[in-house]
């Protein structure tokens, strides 16, 4: 017999300025199931949720509550209904404790005739209960500020449920987690189900929605596509209802041929985080970086980009012996870093699409005082058709891309500056699959025009699947180097943990 819904939302509809969003979807929650939510960037996944948080109200349909319906008109009106989100930029105050954060606008008050105060000590107590139905053994005194990102998702899960939240939503819950993390808060969720808490999951890492998910529906384009049993499907066809078509290969590599060494590294060493790393990166090829979180594989880069500082080591571009010092000095011998964290570290994500690609290359631009700004426009078009960035005009806030179009940007701003050496850091972080074709098909573009890339990657399948050749680095140390054809995970995994 089929279980009654939880949630039912009925032909929801909704349209911005030009843009229909949503397109009649329904979508459906039982209780204590975690249903994934995929699709691309603007298949109108975060509209569908915005819409169920009172973010936004929907244009048409129904939503239908434990049988009932209702009209959530604000975010207040969710969290009433027992409806709330755990977004990927958590929504903690660094500076206040673990209670604090926990019950904040809803203190713990102490009653009497005179005047009310805060219980700090009910507080810390409730606080330290829902802490350990979770798991988790955090001192509820301690600053936020002060716990990893693991740590501080669970703070948010504990604020969450200290509000009788039935429904919880995660977005993107795991894009900043270890794999420790990720499994602590795997079970976490599994705990949240036993207790009949039903969970709507997104994520753009689709092991994972096989690993956690029960059912899993497809947007596409505003509409939704199929809703599957997990256990009834497969990745391909998953892939193929995303984006509407078959992808021939998730990995589209080109055969490119080994130019000239563009990048080497002798003896580069930090102390305390790595020591004694040697390499070179070959124009026409793509070279991965593999390794475990925490390896130093981020560090190297930062060092050889001039971003930290080394202790000693020789860095040789095209054969010339470099002292770089700092970012500057590397672009200026044109090697590119597209961070691990684009939207702190790559963008300025208010601003807009020319200034930020424009951002590295100004005195290219400068004639006599001023700046050519038409020249910097037909600049910056003719790089957003080269990557196809999905954009209006260039004057389009970068905060209002896609991730993946944000990544086309970043990318965009090094092919300005006329880099030569891309060093890529979790390129496809975040992004949706189609997106991570598109990023693939470009670093094949770049090496087959001469230039050469390195790439640091957490997944496995797309350093094999990408890569010439592989580095596979351990506590800082280089602990093994693959061509590709003799790569396998179990042979890099060896490396990655030191046994060989």
């Amino acid at each position: 017999m089929e279980q009654q819904p939880v949630l039912l939302m009925k032909n929801i509809s909704k349209s911005f300025p030009g843009v229909k969003a949503l397109n009649s979807v329904d979508f459906e929650l039982r209780k204590g199931e975690v249903h994934g939510l995929l699709g691309e960037n603007g298949a109108g996944k975060s509209t569908l949720i915005k819409i169920l948080t009172g973010a936004y109200q929907k244009d048409e349909g129904q939503i239908i509550l434990n049988g009932k319906e209702v009209n959530i008109t604000n975010p207040r009106d969710a969290i009433n209904l027992g409806i709330a989100a755990i977004y990927q930029e958590l929504n903690l105050q660094p500076f206040l404790s673990v209670a604090e954060n926990i019950f904040l606008g809803r203190e713990i008050k102490s009653t009497n005739n005179i005047i009310s105060l805060i219980n700090w000590k009910k507080t810390k107590e409730e606080a330290k209960r829902i802490l350990k139905e979770l798991g988790q053994d955090i001192d509820p005194s301690y600053p936020v500020n002060r716990l990893g990102i693991g740590q501080q998702q669970m703070v948010e899960i504990a604020k969450i449920l200290s509000t009788n939240a039935n429904i919880i939503i995660l977005d993107e819950p795991t894009a900043c987690l270890s794999s420790k993390e990720t499994e602590e808060l795997f079970k976490v969720i599994l705990e949240l189900k036993k207790k009949g808490i039903s969970i709507i999951y997104i994520s753009h890492r689709l092991e994972e929605i096989f690993t956690i998910c029960d059912r899993v529906t497809v947007m596409r384009d505003g509409n939704k596509i199929i809703t599957l049993d997990t256990k009834n499907t497969n990745k391909d066809e998953l892939i193929k209802y995303m984006v509407g078509r078959t992808l021939e290969q998730q990995y589209p590599k080109i055969k490119t041929i080994r130019g000239r060494e563009a990048l080497r590294v002798e003896n580069l060493t930090r102390k305390g985080v790595f020591e004694n790393i040697s390499f070179t990166a070959y124009c026409g090829e793509i070279l991965g970086i593999s390794g475990l979180v925490g390896a130093g594989r981020t560090e190297i880069v930062r060092a050889i980009f001039g971003a930290d500082p080394v202790d000693y080591g020789k860095i040789y571009v095209f054969g010339e012996e470099c002292n770089i010092k700092s970012p500057i000095d590397a672009m200026n011998k044109g090697i590119a870093l597209i961070t691990e964290d684009r939207k702190n570290q790559g963008l300025i994500l208010i601003d807009n699409i020319l200034n930020n690609i424009t951002l590295s290359s100004l005195v290219d631009f400068k004639r006599k005082i001023l700046l050519d700004y038409k020249e910097m426009t037909d600049k910056s078009v003719e790089l957003i058709k080269k990557l196809n960035i999905k954009t209006p005009t260039v004057k389009k806030v970068v905060r209002e891309l896609s991730g993946g179009n944000q990544q086309k940007v970043v990318i965009a701003k090094w092919l300005c500056k006329k880099a030569k050496i891309f060093i890529f850091d979790e390129p496809t972080r975040g992004i949706d699959v189609g997106a991570k074709v598109e990023v693939y098909n470009i670093m094949n573009e770049l090496v087959k025009e001469g230039a050469c890339v390195i790439m640091i990657s957490s997944e496995l399948p797309e350093i094999m699947g990408m890569s010439d050749r592989i580095i596979v680095v351990h506590e800082g140390k280089i602990t093994g180097e693959f061509l590709r054809e003799e790569a396998n995970q179990e042979i890099i995994m060896k490396a990655a943990t030191g046994v060989i």
